[in-house]
Order: structure tokens, then sequence, then C-alpha cells
């Protein structure tokens, strides 16, 4: 586009904004072209789905990177870095897991990985012994107003907990609806029964929702018997807070724990319902010694991050986050994994606007941040990390707005599975259709997003903040929901390339996306000239 075509696009994109709306400056330096250049290298087979920990991750690191340096961004990782490094953990299952029990059916039960105890990959390499004591789900949730523990000492216990949490089916949940809540995370449990003196912590499923046989299944999916192509990770910030052993056991061996308490476990496990928690309930009879050890291997992992300063002499201090992850799949031999859509078509999006507000000839009141996420499809884990060793004050963020798979129209032609939650839908009727989804906490947050789209003309949807398909906690805006900062993910849909080779970036609606990361761009510009920032709704309450 010439300067000329680019000035009478200016032009009229300023005559068809409505009253209140005025247009970002260098908006219209996002072009299809541009975000077609970056994603067909970001996307290329070179790249090889940017699986974490790979050298093609962190070429795809070093070219965000120097975007960034071209446009004179200031660098916003420690000590003057676009980096933010941080470390991930693999596991694998060490020699010594033994689970005993005495007390119970005469002559002590040993148990070994198997049938009725799988060592958990959180666990610690470790061991505990002591009489096991219930404690419902096993959750703290002061957000949430329940506490599974009540004050009460654990001490030398080994703790019995449910899997899952209350009111799982339930959309009026005070647990945000059918949306699985992060409390609810074992590793998370297992924290909190050990900050109250619990030596061990065995698992069980909630089975007055979900049965309770065997951990055959379960075991073989944990610590399969070759290398899977793809680990499973954690923050190993995270892992190295963890010092006790953690296991889970079969229904039925669960049941003669119980049993010295005159109540059957499915009884137990209804009771934990409750609303606000119950008191754990010690389990006279048995004694338990549990080993495990599992090996932790260490993978090397960073966010890239660039900011504009604010203009403001005291808004300046404030900050938008605008972010997508730039890590993908991988690939497996000559299967390749492009992540075009999820999530090249994000990342090239936050270089389109980060370049955006650098041709713009002038700051925002506010300070901005870009940030591309490592280690989302690993579980969230480098938004998780900045989240939790955050760079700027997590008080002063005004808002997140994260783009993760904006490049397709949704299409869903299965129900089930990758698609569970969702109904079934053409790629025709959602041509000019994007979700938003977020906003239920947040109807500010809503409200400058339907602002900003008055002169785009997208058809945008609210419709995923409380569904089966666990939408809401799939992408990297939610680690700052879960700290109380207005989060929004930008997203164009779930569509059966999604997870599969065929997420390439010559099926990418690049007229389309434009639109989209425009909209992300003016909705950014808004909220860091706005008087105001976004207020949040309780945690539990509903629109």
């Amino acid at each position: 586009m010439t300067k000329r075509l680019a000035l009478g696009a200016a032009l009229l994109w300023q005559a068809c904004a409505t009253p209140g709306t005025v247009a970002a400056p260098g908006h219209e330096s996002i072009r299809a072209a541009d975000l077609r250049a970056d994603l067909h290298f970001l996307a290329s087979d070179a790249m090889r789905g940017r699986l974490v920990g790979t050298p093609e991750i962190g070429l795809a690191a070093e070219y965000i990177k120097s975007r960034f340096e071209r446009m004179r961004l200031l660098p916003a990782g420690p000590a003057g870095s676009f980096y933010q490094r941080f470390e991930l953990m693999s596991f694998s299952l060490g020699e010594e897991n033994t689970l005993e029990v005495t007390g119970v059916d005469g002559a002590p039960l040993r148990f070994a990985p198997g049938r009725d105890f799988c060592p958990l990959d959180f666990s610690a390499t470790a061991a505990g012994q002591g009489s096991p004591v219930y404690a419902g789900f096993g959750i703290v949730g002061p957000d949430f107003g329940h506490d599974d523990y009540k004050g009460h000492d654990l001490k030398g216990a080994v703790a019995l907990v449910l899997q899952h949490e209350p009111g799982e089916s339930d959309p009026k949940s005070v647990f945000d609806g059918v949306v699985t809540t992060e409390v609810s995370h074992g590793w998370r449990k297992a924290l909190a029964a050990q900050e109250r003196g619990a030596t061990a912590i065995l698992f069980v499923d909630d089975v007055h929702n979900h049965g309770g046989g065997g951990l055959d299944d379960l075991t073989a999916a944990t610590w399969p018997g070759k290398p899977r192509r793809v680990e499973r990770f954690n923050l190993a910030a995270r892992m190295e807070r963890i010092r006790i052993p953690a296991a889970q056991i079969s229904g039925e061996l669960a049941s003669k724990l119980v049993a010295g308490s005159g109540r059957t476990l499915r009884e137990l496990a209804a009771s934990a319902e409750n609303p606000g928690g119950i008191v754990p309930i010690a389990l006279p009879g048995p004694r338990i010694e549990l080993r495990v050890a599992v090996k932790r291997a260490r993978v090397a992992a960073r966010n890239v991050l660039a900011r504009i300063e604010g203009s403001d002499p005291k808004l300046k201090e404030e900050l938008v986050i605008v972010c997508g992850h730039y890590d993908h799949e991988g690939a497996d031999g000559d299967r390749i994994y492009n992540g075009a859509d999820d999530n090249g078509s994000g990342t090239v999006g936050v270089l389109e606007i980060a370049e955006a507000y650098a041709l713009a000839g002038r700051r925002p009141r506010r300070s901005v941040l870009f940030a591309a996420w490592d280690a989302e499809e690993r579980g969230l884990l480098g938004a998780w990390f900045y989240a939790e060793r955050p760079l700027w004050p997590l008080q002063k963020v005004v808002a997140v707005l994260n783009m993760d798979m904006v490049g397709r129209n949704e299409e869903v032609r299965e129900q089930g599975g990758r698609f569970r939650g969702l109904e079934l839908q053409t790629a025709a009727s959602n041509a000019n259709a994007m979700n938003v989804i977020g906003m239920d906490r947040s109807p500010d947050l809503r409200a400058a997003i339907e602002r900003a789209n008055r002169p785009i003309g997208l058809e945008i949807r609210f419709r995923y903040d409380n569904n089966l398909s666990n939408l809401l906690r799939r992408s990297d805006h939610w680690p700052f929901i879960q700290h109380g900062i207005a989060g929004g993910w930008f997203f164009t849909g779930l569509h059966p390339d999604y997870h599969m080779p065929e997420d390439r970036p010559e099926r990418i609606n690049y007229e389309k996306m434009e639109r989209v990361v425009r909209l992300v761009h003016q909705v950014s510009w808004d909220l860091a000239e706005a008087e105001s920032r976004p207020t949040l709704r309780e945690r539990g309450a509903r629109p």
C-alpha cells in the first residue's frame, strides 16, 4: 500500500468512526500482506512447529526480539533484556514407588504402580507415613468461600482427597460454573495439604460424579512405556515447592481406608459438596506408608517482552498488555504441526500492533506491554510464570488482550473430544464472526470492545465463558483473570485443522485477520487513553 492509499484508508476510518471512538493512530499500518509475510516465516516447515525446548522455538524467539528491536521498542525483560527466562520441568518414574497399608483386612497390603496405586507426576521424591484423614476435595479457595480444612492441622497425617471440585456440572456453581477452576489442580491441593502439615497426599476419584474403578489406564497414561512425542511439563518454580509424595488410589482401596468412619466412600464423597467445604474426618484403623520417586528434567523457556512507555506522568505507571503465545506442537518426523492459526496468527498480530504503536507518531497515556508467551501449549506456562513473577506490578495492569487463533472461521463438524461442549457449525456461518472470551467478569471491557468494533463491523460473540469446552481457561488471559485482572481472549474459533499438520499459513483468512488485529489495536489504544480502567465483578457473580 502506498503512503497516499494508507492516508486515504486512515481518513476513511476516521470518517466511519462512531461518536466517542477516535481511530487509533497507526492502525492503517496493520495490513493483511504484512501479517501474511510474518506468518509464512513463523509457521514455515523450517520452524518445525516451534516446540518448547527446540532450536526452532529459539529461532522464533530471536525473530520476535529482532522485530521489537527494529521498532525501537523498550526491552521489558529483566536487566534491559527482551527475554524473561524461566525453566520448565518434565517427569519420569523413578525406581522406588510403593504404597503400604496396614490395619486393613488383616495382613499388610503392599502395592506397586498399577491398578490400585499410581504415583502422580507433580509428586516430590519423598516418603510419608501416618493415619489417613479425609479432607473432601482438599480445596482451599478463599475467593470461592471454600476451605476443606477449616483451620485443622494435619501434622503427621496422610491427606485423602477427592479429584475435581464441587458442583462441577452445575452452571450456577460458584466454582466458575462448569469451567474447571484453578484451585482443583492436583498440585495445588498437594501444596494445601503440605501447608497444613500432611506427610503425604492420596487422591481418589469423586465417585459420586465419576465412579472410581481401577487405575490401569491412568498409570499407563501418566507413565507410558516409551517416551511421549511431546512431554508433559509444569513450571520448575512450582514443582520445587512440593516436598511431599502424592499418588492416586483406586476407589476399591479408598473404600477400605474409610470403612472405620461408619460411612461409605460414596457417602463421604457426596458430603464434600457441602457449600464452604467440610471439616476433616480422621479415619481410624489404617496406617499408610507412601514412597514416590519421580525424576525431573529441566527445560529452558523464555517469554519475549517489549513495551511502549506512556506519555502521562501518572498514568504511565499503569499497563495494558497485548499478547499471544508463539509455541506450538512441534513435528513428528516429516509431519510438521506448523501452528499457523495456533498461534502464529496471534504472534504476528502482536508484532503488527507493536509496529502500529511504533509508527503512531505519539505515545498513549498509559504504557503498553507486547508479550509473546512461551509454553502455552504445555499449560499456559509462560503466562503463568509472568503472572506469578511479574515484571510490572499486577495491580497496575489495566487489562490483558490475548490473541490466540485469530486467522480462521470457526467450524465444528463433530461434538465431543476436542470439540466437547461446542455446537455444530459451518465455517461459512462464521465468515464475519469472532469470539471474545472472559467478558462475564468484566462488563466494562466488553463495552470497550463493542465500542471499538463499531467501525470494523465484526460479529462478536460472547458465548463461551461458562461452557463445558473449558475454553475460558485454555489460553493466556486465564492466569491474569486469576490474579484479578480484566482479561479477554480474541478468538476466531476452533476448526478441524486445530492441532493438526493441516494448520498451515496458506489456509489463513488474512483479510479477516487484519480486521481482528485492528480491533485489538483499537481496544488497546482506547484502554491506554481512557480516564478510568475496567472493573471486575466479584468471583462467582453472574451477569
